[in-house]
């Protein structure tokens, strides 16, 4: 693996171009970056201490900004060092203010204004937190997604993916012996989804959360492998029975899961159903 500083310059929280850096820095083996954020460059003292850090340690400069000044105090700076000095979000925003005719706020953070949106997205993460795991039956009709699944398929962090989408999740547990929430079956406004994994994956992951919680762990049902094949296949039936549309997350990350729950949550909002 060979090492390469990689500088990351923002006049907001630095989300943005932090997604970005990741999205591309995947197709490149052999890479290891070693990040230096600079979030919240406002002020040109802020911009000179970024500066320093990158003369200290040089390497490829991405940037969102959009102060004109702070702009060229950044590339000029750059081009003195020698090091590379790209604003990622300017040809898309370019190409777009030219589509609609409009001018550039040039205003930084707007996408995290404390806007209604904003609230919509807070009141989601407490509602996903309140209802996370089961814990809370009162109201789970308020939701627009409940997932339930076998334990270990990815249903809390992908709730919280949701909740920062601006989507009310709740997700309950699927425990062969133990009955789902009554209300889960009357509802109709609300989208349930199932999760499910493979068998053989979802052992090794539990193995893996008992090694993490527990030193010497017994043997239970809970890791054994055929017991595991009758939960999943007990899940799945159960989905099937309520026609509630399943999503097998064995391959796919929380956001790619994430993604699948959104497009179902779309269709559902537009025909009604699942």
């Amino acid at each position: 693996m060979t090492a390469y500083n990689l500088h990351l310059v923002s006049d907001a929280t630095g989300e943005t171009i932090n997604s970005v850096a990741r999205a591309c820095l995947v197709q490149f083996e052999g890479i290891e970056p070693i990040e230096h954020v600079w979030s919240l460059v406002r002020t040109r003292g802020q911009m000179e201490k970024a500066l320093r850090g990158i003369a200290e340690h040089p390497g490829p400069v991405l940037f969102t900004l959009v102060n004109e000044a702070l702009r060229s105090s950044l590339v000029e700076g750059c081009r003195d060092l020698d090091v590379p000095c790209i604003p990622v979000l300017d040809p898309v925003i370019h190409r777009l203010a030219n589509c609609f005719g409009v001018e550039i706020s040039g205003q930084p953070g707007l996408q995290h204004a404390l806007d209604a949106e904003y609230f919509q997205r807070m009141d989601a993460m407490n509602f996903a937190l309140a209802h996370d795991d089961g814990q809370l039956q009162d109201g789970l009709e308020k939701a627009d997604v409940v997932l339930v699944g076998v334990s270990r398929t990815s249903k809390t962090p992908t709730c919280i993916y949701l909740a920062n989408r601006g989507i009310k999740s709740a997700n309950v547990p699927v425990v062969p012996g133990c009955p789902l929430p009554p209300q889960l079956q009357a509802m109709r406004q609300t989208l349930v989804i199932g999760l499910t994994k493979d068998p053989e994956r979802l052992v090794q992951v539990r193995r893996n959360r008992l090694r993490m919680i527990a030193e010497g762990h017994d043997e239970t049902d809970y890791v054994d492998l055929d017991a595991v094949r009758e939960e999943v296949a007990f899940a799945r039936k159960l989905c099937r029975q309520n026609g509630w549309p399943i999503i097998d997350v064995t391959r796919r990350s929380i956001e790619e899961t994430a993604a699948t729950v959104m497009t179902l949550y779309a269709r559902h909002r537009g025909t009604g159903e699942p």
